[in-house]
């Protein structure tokens, strides 16, 4: 019968910590498409509105609407720089999740190898258990036989 692995809490603890960091990882990324996305389609519609803005020079403008429109391009410049300093946090972020998964993953290998060698050597303890017995078995068996053949004679 073979003794309970001790250290099997940590093991279940170990591959918690590697899910729940792995889900964390999983997240970031997502969120770091969602911003990527979220600034593309911003520079995009600066874009837009400065081609518009191209336009109603040539067409003749009037102050108002000039400012208007250079008000609101202020804006989306504004928006797009927020927009990049919040990717760039995302990325530190990202940089700190990988790292956490990747110490959760080791921690998880060597808990899980420390297990697989505690199985190993059960395993061969209760070999040895075995070919004992069966030893012994065929000793017994063996010494009867002696006993009865002198028996015998």
């Amino acid at each position: 019968m073979s003794k309970i692995f001790s250290m099997q809490p940590l093991v279940h603890l170990a591959h918690q910590k590697n899910e729940d960091a792995t889900r964390k990882f999983g997240q970031l990324i997502q969120q770091q498409q969602a911003a990527q996305t979220k600034l593309q389609t911003l520079e995009q519609y600066r874009k837009d509105y400065q081609v518009r803005l191209q336009q109603e020079i040539q067409n003749g403008i009037n102050q108002i609407n000039l400012r208007n429109f250079q008000n609101f391009i202020r804006r989306l410049d504004e928006a797009v720089t927020q927009q990049r300093n919040i990717l760039e946090q995302i990325g530190r972020s990202i940089q700190a999740g990988r790292n956490d998964l990747e110490n959760a993953q080791r921690k998880m290998r060597s808990f899980d190898t420390l297990a697989q060698r505690h199985i190993e050597k059960e395993k061969k303890l209760e070999e040895k258990l075995e070919q004992r017995q069966q030893d012994e078995h065929s000793g017994r068996h063996s010494a009867r036989k002696v006993m009865a053949e002198k028996d015998e004679i």
